[in-house]
């Protein structure tokens, strides 16, 4: 019997450990775990950026995340998903690309794990908004709440942020 793949974005504002905690998570579950295409697409062109490049940007993050799951067992993590490009579009331009947009309503996910911003802000020449984590934090909230798409908030430093996204995982599909 093949256990169905269970999808997992790791979603959240700047410099809340998304990367960090996919990376984990992949291998606490031994599976794989798609890294966010902005970072690599940005030191790759530079950080000056346009809303055609979003979109580039958005478009990479699919197609790296569609060759990984052939390589996915049990679970896939996905650190970023298109709420990040729509809300980063709309907090930097006031507007979305249409596809962005539809591919936040189509391109769903069996849990999305919301990084709170209980972290330190890390300094990192690609990241934008030091002052507004929380604001950009509430956008996330009500993003995934008006959707009802199935969230929970991971809190914690370190190990504990981990052991509380374990906890979530397993009491979410009652694995063990």
């Amino acid at each position: 019997m093949t256990r169905k793949l269970r999808k997992i974005a790791i979603t959240g504002p700047e410099s809340t450990g998304k990367s960090i905690l996919a990376g984990q998570l992949a291998v606490q579950y031994g599976t794989v775990w798609v890294p966010e295409y902005a970072r690599e697409y940005l030191e790759l062109n530079g950080p000056a950026y346009n809303e055609e490049d979003i979109l580039a940007i958005a478009r990479g993050q699919l197609e790296r995340e569609s060759k990984a799951l052939s390589k996915a067992t049990g679970f896939i993590f996905c650190d970023t998903e298109f709420i990040v490009t729509r809300i980063w579009s709309n907090v930097k331009y006031g507007r979305c690309h249409p596809w962005i947009s539809e591919q936040v309503e189509t391109h769903v996910y069996d849990l999305y794990l919301l990084c709170d911003i209980d972290l330190p802000w890390e300094f990192d020449p690609l990241r934008e908004h030091p002052g507004r984590r929380k604001e950009l934090f509430e956008l996330y909230c009500n993003e995934l709440t008006s959707r009802g798409f199935p969230f929970f908030i991971v809190r914690g430093y370190g190990r504990d942020r981990l052991s509380n996204a374990i906890g979530i995982i397993n009491e979410h599909f009652k694995t063990s």
